[in-house]
């Protein structure tokens, strides 16, 4: 089992969860986070620090967000690791809650 950055984090990209991964599983792309299935080891540390509510445990992602595991697994090998906090963007506030970014997602 891992982890699973969804939809909301799009265009959010706080950083907070970073900060507490234990083994540094978090990947960033130019506005969004993944997680690397094959290093997360299921601690569920991350999904309680993410303002956008945006990680899920892959056995309970609502069903629209299904394709996020491929998603995830696919650009954390194409992404750089971020191992610290940095600042959201600034409008980050105004994209949590938006719904259906996958079209925003930049690759």
């Amino acid at each position: 089992m891992t982890f699973v950055v969804t939809d909301n984090c799009i265009k959010c990209k706080y950083t907070d969860c970073v900060a507490v991964c234990p083994v540094e599983a978090f990947f960033e792309g130019p506005n969004f986070l993944v997680i690397d299935p094959d290093i997360c080891i299921d601690c569920d540390l991350c999904a309680p620090e993410c303002p956008a509510d945006a990680i899920f445990q892959d056995t309970e992602l609502p069903p629209d967000q299904i394709e996020f595991i491929e998603i995830n697994a696919d650009l954390c090998q194409k992404w750089p690791n971020i191992t610290e906090v940095i600042p959201a963007p600034e409008d980050a506030d105004k994209w949590n809650g938006v719904e259906n970014k996958l079209p925003l997602l930049e690759r």
